[in-house]
């Protein structure tokens, strides 16, 4: 796994290996920022369910401001930690150890996010559960992108969010949620 483009082009991301530990794939990433493009640069990213950090760490590279980072499993942080110290980011990243359907309402006082990225386990149970877990750290003009299993079906909307954009890739998906309009 590798960082795509940008300030740290070609650098390598260590992480562990297991059944446990599913990484955004590279060509998955390179879509992902495709369909962002400036959306990135400036932004404030929250990886959720991060793993390896490689979302959060690419959208660095790519000019964000500050990423955040969601995750639960010890020695999935141990790499994740490894790959920001390599990088030299610390200064531009907040690590939160926790579960990302229990974010309480304040983010875990995370600044509020421009843009989420949310992967979670393919077998999670309820995605609309994520979506909203994850919503909690967006600006009201935010958006949240979900990675998830093209076998699945992602919710047309939940809370505030509507689904925008469905792109599937190989066995995964990308559906991106942005604000309802007030009516």
């Amino acid at each position: 796994m590798r960082i795509i483009a940008g300030e740290f082009k070609g650098r390598t991301l260590a992480g562990p290996t297991g059944p446990d530990v599913r990484p955004t794939s590279d060509g998955l990433r390179e879509t992902l920022f495709n369909i962002l493009r400036d959306q990135v640069d400036g932004a404030h990213v929250v990886d959720a369910y991060a793993g390896t950090g490689s979302v959060g760490l690419e959208a660095l590279s790519r000019g964000a401001r500050q990423a955040s980072f969601i995750e639960q499993n010890p020695r999935v942080l141990q790499g994740l930690e490894k790959n920001i110290a390599a990088l030299g980011v610390r200064d531009r990243t907040t690590v939160v150890r926790g579960d990302v359907l229990s974010l309480p309402l304040d983010g875990w006082n995370l600044a509020p996010a421009d843009l989420a990225f949310a992967d979670p386990p393919y077998d999670v149970r309820d995605l609309a559960a994520v979506i909203a877990a994850a919503a909690v750290v967006l600006t009201e003009a935010g958006l949240l992108v979900l990675e998830y299993s093209r076998r699945r079906e992602a919710p047309e909307a939940v809370g505030r969010l509507a689904r925008t954009r469905v792109h599937v890739a190989g066995d995964s998906a990308l559906a991106f949620y942005t604000s309802r309009p007030a009516f």
